[in-house]
């Protein structure tokens, strides 16, 4: 029984500590506002519209020299899939809000990739200012 208990305890303290490095790795300050890196997305709002966001993205995957393998856009959202040299999947979801600003997510591979989301966020800010 006292085995138990011990397992027990160690196997939550185990999940814990591995469940709690997945909800906010870091977080930053930003121009246009918080730029926060949570369970594998890199997410902020900028203050420009959907359609400069969007182009601002199309360039910096350009100059990354990125692969788009998909895009997809409205006045509301738009999606642009592409892959980097090696094959890892890259999504950068944008979306439109209430006061005109535009919701950014990138994510890199399966699990998220922090040091190369911030990389492009980065090449986006470029061209958004």
């Amino acid at each position: 029984m006292r085995k138990q208990l011990v397992f027990l305890i160690l196997l939550f303290v185990g999940m814990a500590v591995s469940v709690q490095g997945c909800v906010v790795a870091a977080v930053g300050v930003g121009a246009a506002g918080t730029v926060a890196y949570i369970r594998g997305d890199l997410q902020t709002v900028e203050s420009a519209d959907i359609d400069a966001v969007y182009k601002a993205v199309l360039k910096a995957v350009d100059e990354l020299e990125l692969s788009i393998t998909q895009k997809t856009k409205d006045a509301m959202t738009a999606k642009i899939v592409a892959r980097d040299a090696q094959d890892k999947k890259i999504t950068i979801k944008l979306g439109a809000t209430v006061e005109g600003a535009t919701k950014l997510s990138i994510r890199v591979g399966l699990f998220g990739n922090e040091r190369k989301s911030r990389l492009i966020y980065e090449q986006i800010k470029e061209y958004l200012d």
